[in-house]
This record gives structure tokens, C-alpha cells and sequence, in this order.
């Protein structure tokens, strides 16, 4: 391939991190040393989600990091084998206007903070029981759930305890225990000429790199955490109250 790859991405720390015009991040480490491996230049550009999206959708880019493997993309995207993590959404409260949550019916008459152009799961995204209110950034959410302006908001448990951390809200803010759903995140390339190639190589050679020490390593370092004993590949699990979250080391988590 003579031209470099060009894929997009949203900021979203600890898996794509964005400081100073220098990335990191897991997922963003991981596809990086998998191209390397089978000698592709990436050339990366960092853009809100729906933007990504439309650039894929458009041909502005040949593929996108960190998305969902869903049947209404499948004309347009090609996914490897193996993803890169898994997606855990976990609403998040103020302390001082507490809300239970163990059932989609608690959230009656409430209004949740979500990000533009996200998929959670589909009972929570058809639900008619709650407003769902978008924010331009996590911090945005953030910001509106201290302020009193949403009631919750949603997002990936790992993200919602780094923006916590960053934002200096640990005393004001806290996690819910239930799991709304868990997905895998994936990196997907556009159906053009000879990508269905390089999407197997790069689904075994991710596979291979997430046995090396180097990948347990990776997710230490931007989790604070052990890679998942079962495979991310294990499948979406989508319902609600799939487990109980585990906090640990949420000093160092998103």
C-alpha cells in the first residue's frame, strides 16, 4: 500500500488520548503496533464522533478506531476478527441528587446525558421512559451532571473515572454499580479494493500481540488494571445488569 492509511478517531482517554497534539492511549497504542508489524503507515486524525463517522461514510477516510460491529454498517465497514477492548456502560451521578438504578424503569422521567452519535444498547437508545440530552464532550456531560442540568449521564466506565480524575470531581461524583451493557470496540476499514486482506492480517496479528506480555503491560499502564481473563472477542452483551462493575485502582482509570 503506497499512500498512508488514513483513520479517525474521537479523543476518549484511556483508549485514544490526545495532550499537546501527542496521542496515546490503549487502543491507539495497540493498532499502531499491529500496522507496524505488517509495515503500514497510519496517518491519524482526532475529530468528534459524528464527524468520524461521516468522513468514513464519505470516502474522507478509510477507517475509523474504536466503533461497534453493528448490521447497519456492515455494507460500509470491514471488521477483523478480534477486537481491541471492551465498551462497559455504567451510568454516573451527582452525590447530592442520588438516583438508584437497577432496572430501565428507574430511569422514568429522568433526563441522561449521552454523547452525539453514540450506540449504548438498544433498549436504552429506543427507550421512551427518559430524555436523552447530548453534551459536545465528556467533560461537557460532566460539567452539566455537577450543575444539576441532567439527572445522570452514560458512558464507558473506564472514561467516565478518567474524566472524573481530570476534572477533580472524585468527591462530587460517583458511579453506579450496574452494568448497562457491555460491547466490543473495534478498528474498521472502509470495503474498498484489497482491505479484506488486510483486515485478517490485522485481526491475527492483533490476536497474536494481545498473548505477548507487552499487551498485559499496555493495559496496566492505561487502565491501571489486568487485561480480562476471557478474550474482548467473547461476544456483545447488551443487557442490563450483565454484572456488577469491579472499581479498582480508579485513581489511574479513566
Amino acid at each position: 500500500m503506497g499512500e498512508k492509511l488514513r483513520i479517525v478517531t474521537e479523543p476518549w482517554s484511556p483508549y485514544v488520548t490526545v495532550d499537546d497534539q501527542q496521542a496515546s492511549g490503549l487502543d491507539y497504542e495497540m493498532t499502531n503496533i499491529v500496522f507496524k508489524r505488517l509495515g503500514i503507515d497510519v496517518q491519524w486524525q482526532f475529530l468528534p464522533w459524528k464527524r468520524c463517522l461521516m468522513m468514513v461514510e464519505q470516502g474522507e477516510a478509510d477507517g475509523v478506531l474504536d466503533i461497534f460491529k453493528v448490521a447497519e454498517r456492515e455494507d460500509l465497514l470491514l471488521y477483523p476478527n478480534e477486537p481491541l477492548s471492551d465498551v462497559n456502560w455504567v451510568l454516573f451521578q451527582s452525590n447530592d441528587r442520588p438516583h438508584p438504578f437497577n432496572a430501565l424503569d428507574d430511569l422514568h422521567g429522568l433526563t441522561i446525558g449521552v454523547s452525539p452519535g453514540y450506540l449504548y444498547t438498544p433498549e436504552f437508545d429506543t427507550s421512551s421512559l427518559f430524555i436523552r440530552e447530548p453534551a459536545p464532550s465528556h467533560e461537557a456531560n460532566f460539567g452539566k451532571l455537577v450543575r444539576g442540568r441532567i439527572d445522570l449521564l452514560v458512558t464507558d466506565r473506564l472514561v467516565g473515572q478518567e474524566t472524573i480524575h481530570q476534572l477533580k470531581l472524585r468527591d462530587k461524583v460517583s458511579q453506579l454499580p450496574l452494568v448497562l451493557g457491555r460491547r466490543p470496540l473495534y478498528l474498521a476499514l472502509r470495503r474498498n479494493v484489497g482491505m479484506d486482506l488486510l483486515m485478517q492480517r490485522f485481526g491475527a496479528e492483533l490476536k497474536r500481540f494481545k498473548l505477548e506480555p507487552a499487551y498485559a503491560q499496555l493495559v496496566a499502564r492505561y487502565t491501571g488494571e489486568e487485561p480480562p481473563t476471557l478474550p474482548a472477542s467473547s461476544g456483545d452483551q447488551s443487557a442490563i445488569g450483565v454484572e456488577k462493575t469491579v472499581e479498582q485502582h480508579e485513581s489511574s482509570a479513566l
